[in-house]
Order: C-alpha cells, then structure tokens, then sequence
C-alpha cells in the first residue's frame, strides 16, 4: 500500500470595510497604520520584492518578501523561514485583496501552503485564528480614522 503524503493546506478569510480602498491600502501598507491594527513592531516596506514582518497572533513573528504589490488591490506576501517553526519544504504565503465595493471595501485574505503535518498543527491555527481577529482589528481601525 502506498504512503499517503499529507497536502498543504490554507484558509480564506474576508471581511468588509466602511472606508473606501485607499484607506484600507495605506492600513495595509504603512508602517505607522500597520503598528496600529496588527502588532507594535510590524513594519513593511511596500514595493515588490519588499518586506512585512508583524506578529498576528502576538506569539510569532512572521517575516515575508512582497511578492505582488498592485496599489490598493492586491498585497501577495511569500513568508521567509522563521526560527522556532518546523522546517518547510512548502512555501507559505498569503495574499490580500482589496475590491472596492458600493459600501466600502471587501477584503479577501486567502493563505496558503501550510503543511499538513502534525507538526504544523499549532501552527496553522495560529495563522488562522491570528489572521481572521488582526482582520477585525483592522476594520475597526479604520473604521474609526474614517
């Protein structure tokens, strides 16, 4: 019989925000709104092939190349390895996107490639969990300067 390997894994999150998508963007991708919403030593250098560091869940920090950067539509971040996490083979990433609505702005945030190892369990829902509440915390941040 054939091992079975486990596959990566991910998760959507989305959420909706009363403030129109350059506000949204500049939450996203200004050091000083960043610190605000997500973690008090994030910071990013928004341009392709720049950098985001933050901790979501305010346990593990994550440090990421900007993969993709289309001014307020879309932020794709590829995570570097981190100390303190299992070892990869797989590449983690997550990617924002921002879709201007009636209301506001829809923010999608679909992460990707998390092994589906044992190993990676507490892992994955650290990144789960810790991405779905700094989304709340964003919108309310924003919200609020709105």
């Amino acid at each position: 019989m054939a091992k079975c390997e486990a596959m990566d894994r991910g998760y959507a999150h989305r959420i909706d925000i009363r403030a129109d998508s350059p506000k949204v963007w500049s939450a996203l991708t200004e050091t000083s709104h960043l610190r605000q919403w997500c973690s008090p030593h994030a910071m990013v250098r928004a341009e392709t092939g720049g950098r985001f560091c933050a901790s979501v869940d305010r346990m593990t920090e994550l440090e990421a190349r900007i993969e993709v950067l289309e001014r307020h539509r879309r932020l794709c971040l590829l995570y570097l390895p981190q100390a303190g996490l299992p070892s990869q083979d797989a590449i983690l990433r997550d990617d924002f996107l921002l879709e201007g609505t009636a209301a506001g702005t829809l923010v999608r945030l679909l992460g990707s490639g998390v092994p589906g190892t044992a190993a990676w369990d507490t892992q994955f829902q650290r990144l789960r969990t810790g991405w779905r509440q700094a989304l709340n915390r964003l919108k309310v941040y924003v919200e609020r300067s709105e």
